[in-house]
């Protein structure tokens, strides 16, 4: 396993920690939801954060080293994201 496999995995232990903080912090916009849509949302935000990571993976492993770079900077915008919603700005 190469530098770059290493790190597209642990940013996508924290791309899935991320999006769970968001889902159970309470955001007024979650609690609005009703339950099957809430359900529905998270299964399709963690779904589509698999396949994402699963490609990156996989590209790397086959030779596109320089893809961490583009998946650190995919994270970045997810941290973004999250703080935005965590801190109640958004």
């Amino acid at each position: 396993m190469g530098w770059a496999t290493f790190a597209i995995f642990v940013l996508g232990i924290a791309n899935f920690a991320m999006g769970k903080a968001v889902f159970e912090s309470g955001h007024p916009l979650f609690a609005r939801l009703p339950h099957s849509s809430q359900l529905l949302s998270r299964r399709a935000s963690f779904f589509t954060e698999f396949v994402v990571l699963c490609l990156a993976l996989a590209l790397s492993v086959e030779g596109w080293p320089g893809l961490a770079l583009a998946y650190a900077g995919y994270t970045a915008l997810n941290a973004l994201a999250t703080w935005l919603v965590l801190t109640g700005r958004l």
